[in-house]
């Protein structure tokens, strides 16, 4: 007999079916009176006439009665904030993420940290660098600081275990959680995926082709790591679409190594390049995560899927280019995130603006901008919200997004968009080459069009006013030093709050090891 959470329903329905027809009338009636009475008017109707499949307005992918969203989220590395079609780009082509745009809400002040893990850990922990302790990639011997005034915070290179991640909560309320790709926030043992919530995890970031992963699984010969990771994405949908699922997908494209299809490569060779982008091995990257995105959106539409799942593009950090007009590196990188200033390790809007797109069929109005800032602990407590599952016993920094997709200008009277300003703090360093530098010490406060940047060595001010100078070319806090201390105040008031640790005096007492010293990784 199959088991329900009504208790003795199943019980009286397999009485019900037996053959009564044989009672005389009056003990049938009696029989009937008393289910009416004790289950109610509807009861004995449902009884007779039980439903087949789900109910009429709840999708496959659900059981009855349950109506919440299955969730796919899709995390490009280093994708830059123009490197899509549909946030500005001539040259790179991405068919697919544009038709999701389109049906979609485009965040345009959505913010993640300078570099992978610390986004990663935020996404998946739900809190701010400042109390996760992980600031960037590795440890502060990276790179050569003992000639600069700060010693910086220690950096944690693997999520605490005592953070609930939102795939295990997510779990509890009843999903079937699979993620693929680059996790980067402890790849073995506790820290590993399948212990953080996942019930199918495979773990691989490094190589494009010739690439391994953890667990080790057969794949075929030359076969590219975003398709590979594409085709376990596929099939998990295909195996899971009977329930509720939050499918997780990481793509390690398009980080260096810049590795491509050839055929891909060859689409581009011949293409005038425009406004900075123009590399064609680059072009095929971002092209393979396109067609990935594409793959996905087909299959949700094969199983009939795409009404019930919310699905969400984003990368993880600004794209690896701008250095040149910064003047810290001789040439630009492989893309260029203009009209926005630096790239990846920066905290000006190049190394931290990156796309978000967020598509919920039947919530959000098709093809429509956000321009309130945004952040990355905000994803974690928006994907909490959809799915009605438990809090987290840790304290979580974001705001959940639901009230931007329903009104992305909060214009609405009952809109329940509350939160002010958002806030980053990186209390370290971040190397560009022999002694220059993508990022110092800094703490930054958004609210509004305007931005302020604290930078720790010195406590020097920058001001910026983001909607007539979202290159950040000209510094306002000479200007408008009421504004600036505004904004400063509600940095220093929120560093308090948060208990962000600052960076120390660099007395020399503790420099970083020789070994290291010339090591430049992204």
């Amino acid at each position: 007999m199959s088991h329900s959470p009504h208790g003795a329903v199943p019980q009286i329905h397999l009485f019900l079916s037996r053959p009564l027809w044989v009672c005389s009338r009056w003990v049938c009636s009696i029989w009937i009176g008393l289910l009416v009475g004790l289950l109610g008017p509807c009861s004995f109707e449902l009884l007779a006439n039980p439903p087949t499949g789900n109910p009429p307005g709840n999708p496959p992918g659900n059981p009855p009665g349950n109506n919440r969203p299955n969730i796919v989220f899709i995390l490009a590395d280093d994708l830059g904030y123009t490197d899509l079609a549909c946030y500005g780009s001539q040259y790179y082509e991405t068919p697919n993420i544009d038709r999701l745009a389109s049906q979609s809400v485009r965040f345009l002040n959505h913010h993640h940290c300078q570099n992978c893990t610390p986004t990663r850990a935020a996404i998946l922990g739900g809190q701010h660098p400042a109390r996760t302790g992980i600031y960037t990639v590795g440890s502060i011997d990276r790179f050569d600081w003992s000639k600069r005034p700060l010693r910086p915070v220690d950096n944690v290179t693997q999520l605490p275990l005592d953070c609930d991640t939102i795939a295990s909560q997510l779990k509890k309320a009843g999903y079937f959680t699979g993620m693929f790709g680059k996790w980067h926030i402890g790849d073995s043992g506790k820290y590993h995926p399948s212990q953080r919530g996942f019930d199918e995890a495979i773990v691989s970031a490094g190589k494009h082709f010739q690439f391994e992963t953890n667990p080790a699984v057969d794949y075929p010969k030359d076969q590219y790591l975003a398709d590979f990771l594409t085709d376990r994405a596929v099939d998990f949908l295909k195996r899971h679409h009977q329930s509720p699922f939050f499918l997780y997908l990481p793509h390690f494209g398009v980080h260096s190594p810049h590795q491509a299809k050839p055929d891909l490569i060859a689409h581009f060779k011949n293409k005038p390049a425009a406004q900075g982008h123009g590399d064609p091995t680059y072009a095929a990257m971002i092209a393979s995560v396109d067609q990935s995105v594409g793959r996905i959106l087909a299959t949700l539409d094969e199983l009939k899927l795409t009404d019930n799942t919310v699905v969400l593009f984003a990368s993880d950090n600004g794209g690896v280019g701008g250095y040149a007009r910064e003047g810290i590196k001789n040439s630009g990188g492989i893309t260029d995130n203009a009209p926005l200033r630096s790239g990846k390790g920066s905290l000006y809007e190049g190394g931290t603006r990156v796309p978000l797109i967020v598509r919920w069929p039947g919530v959000n109005e098709p093809n429509t901008l956000c321009n309130v800032p945004t952040i990355h602990v905000d994803l974690y407590t928006t994907l909490l919200e959809l799915a009605q599952a438990p809090a987290p016993k840790q304290t979580l920094d974001g705001t959940s997004l639901v009230p931007l997709l329903k009104d992305p200008e909060t214009k609405a009277p009952d809109s329940t968009w509350d939160r002010e300003a958002i806030f980053q703090h990186f209390p370290g360093y971040l190397g560009a080459g022999l002694d220059t530098w993508r990022t110092t010490p800094v703490s930054t406060i958004c609210l509004g069009h305007w931005k302020l940047m604290e930078f720790l060595e010195d406590g020097r001010l920058e001001l910026y006013h983001l909607e007539k100078d979202i290159s950040e070319s000209e510094n306002l806090a000479q200007a408008n030093p009421e504004k600036a201390n505004d904004l400063h105040a509600r940095l220093v008031a929120w560093r308090s709050e948060i208990r962000a640790p600052m960076p120390t005096k660099n007395d020399g007492s503790d420099p970083p090891p020789k070994k290291n010293k010339k090591r430049n990784q992204p």
